[in-house]
């Protein structure tokens, strides 16, 4: 017996938060909002940098829409926080873009400083990572370590590059300067992950969707 779905964001046809000129349907969460959470949120904003972060964030969305690319919005938004240092935690795989984003940082006048995921070189094994995982490579990748690194290089900005998943969400836990993401990893879609959702009712349907 399949279970109730119980409708969220994704499922609104009005996006009346945006608009403000239709009708929120019954289970939208803004419609649904109490007051104490709203405020919570907002003081939140008010809390070390998040107010002048947020301002940042939607100045280099106004200020680039549709016209700068991620690269670029990544370097404003460093320029308009006063970030010179900037962290890159990148994949081991991903050495090569990581290379060409640092050089370009360089160029425009910041510092670049990496640590890549396969760093200090521990044994997948002494983690208790099953040993059948070594056969694609004997090194664990070691978010905590990276972003420990980058904190003690005090970065004023880390940008994540290919992390695996998981391991994103570890070094984002850990990181002690704000994180923003330049490359998602997919190695099947050449990381390009929307590529798979741009195709869920086309090439991927049936790998999402068995034989609907």
């Amino acid at each position: 017996m399949e279970k109730e779905t119980i409708p969220t964001c994704v499922d609104c046809g009005t996006q009346n938060c945006k608009y403000k000129d239709r009708t929120y349907p019954d289970f939208c969460p803004t419609e649904n909002l109490k007051e104490e959470d709203r405020q919570w949120a907002l003081e939140r904003y008010d809390e070390g940098r998040n107010r002048e972060i947020m301002i940042a964030s939607a100045e280099v969305e106004y200020e680039g829409y549709c016209q700068w690319i991620r690269v670029q919005e990544i370097m404003e938004f460093a320029r308009k926080i006063g970030a010179h240092r900037i962290g890159i935690a990148n994949c081991i795989g991903l050495i090569r873009e990581a290379r060409i984003f640092a050089r370009i940082l360089r160029a425009n006048g910041f510092e670049a400083y990496s640590v890549i995921c396969k760093v200090a070189g521990q044994p997948k094994t002494s983690m208790g990572i099953p040993a059948q995982c070594e056969s694609i490579g004997a090194a664990m990748c070691n978010p905590i370590l990276q972003a420990r690194l980058l904190n003690e290089a005090h970065t004023d900005l880390n940008v994540v590059i290919g992390l695996c998943v998981g391991h994103d969400s570890l070094f984002y836990k850990y990181s002690d300067a704000y994180v923003t993401t330049l490359v998602t990893k997919d190695r099947v879609t050449g990381n390009n992950p929307t590529a798979a959702l741009y195709t869920a009712d086309s090439y991927y349907r049936k790998k999402f969707f068995g034989g609907k």
